[in-house]
């Protein structure tokens, strides 16, 4: 190993800590609301996530830097092409009518 690799791990743990706690909620609101964006925005973070895992073990298990680093930045790519998809699917709007008054 080399002298980057406890700053390497620390940081796609966090990433998987935190990447996958944004893509959990998301994906919960998309079960709650059945949302089409928030089920593109919770791929497109478990896209990034599942990217920097494997990209972590390519480099724990396979020793080469550049290759995870590849594989990190492919999926980092494709998650945020993922991410735009979802600023443009359209929502199912809900309207919320209120009747009431007095006189």
């Amino acid at each position: 190993m080399n002298e980057y690799t406890a700053f390497i791990v620390a940081a796609n743990a966090a990433t998987l800590l935190l990447g996958g706690a944004v893509a959990g909620l998301a994906y919960r609101a998309f079960r709650r609301t059945g949302s089409r964006a928030l089920r593109a925005v919770a791929a497109g973070f478990g896209f990034i996530v599942a990217g920097s895992g494997i990209a972590g073990l390519a480099h724990l298990i396979g020793g080469s830097i550049a290759l995870g680093v590849a594989i990190q930045s492919s999926c980092t790519a494709g998650g945020f092409a993922v991410l735009l998809y979802s600023l443009y699917t359209e929502t199912s709007a809900t309207t919320t009518v209120t009747v009431g008054g007095s006189g």
